[in-house]
């Protein structure tokens, strides 16, 4: 099993992504896999209601971080479950 890594360490997630899940509470790849990516992704959203979230730079990108792939690569079927999920 890997070891914890801080966010910044997991691909797709950049120094802003990383400071919007510290907003939620989120600080750790563990602290984002108990969370889950949909779940993160709302409270993101929650707490920017006015700002467009894209979904490749959030949603996406927190499944990408978590299995260790670029977000363009979680598969078609996989994105379309996520975005449904949000829905």
């Amino acid at each position: 099993m890997k070891q914890n890594r801080t966010l910044t360490e997991l691909k797709n997630i950049g120094s802003k992504i990383a400071g919007r899940l510290n907003e939620i509470g989120i600080f750790s790849e563990d602290e984002l896999r108990k969370l889950g990516p949909v779940q993160a992704h709302r409270l993101i959203k929650a707490n920017y209601p006015n700002e467009t979230l894209p979904l490749c730079y959030y949603l996406y990108s927190f499944e990408g971080a978590l299995c260790d792939k670029h977000w363009n690569d979680i598969g078609t079927n996989r994105k379309q479950q996520l975005k449904a999920s949000i829905l």
